[in-house]
């Protein structure tokens, strides 16, 4: 089993070949595969390569499944006596990827 943690989108991601993920919106077209090459930290056959910050000879191999949006989140902003009430939301985009290959 080979695992890495890659930084994508801002967010640090713990990955293994073969699975997918939900990270942020990507512009790119469903079905494409990308190589991201911020990779931060690799295990394969029991040994552990930590990147400074990070590999410069690995990258992964993902393909682009769908855009999605996230779970809605409600802002709310009152001010008591002044009668004011301002109700909003926010739906993030994502998008779902799958990890092809560990390189």
């Amino acid at each position: 089993m080979s695992y890495a943690i890659i930084d994508a989108g801002g967010q640090q991601l713990w990955i293994e070949v073969g699975k997918f993920y939900d990270v942020n919106y990507i512009p790119s077209q469903p079905g494409d595969i990308i190589s991201l090459n911020r990779v931060l930290l690799l295990y394969r056959n029991g040994s552990v390569h930590i990147g400074n910050p990070c590999l410069s000879s690995t990258y992964v191999k993902i393909k682009v499944l769908r855009h999605l949006q996230g779970r809605k989140i409600i802002v709310f902003k009152m001010k008591p006596k002044k009668n004011m009430r301002l109700k909003k939301g926010h739906r993030r985009k994502l998008t779902r990827v799958l990890i092809q290959e560990i390189v």
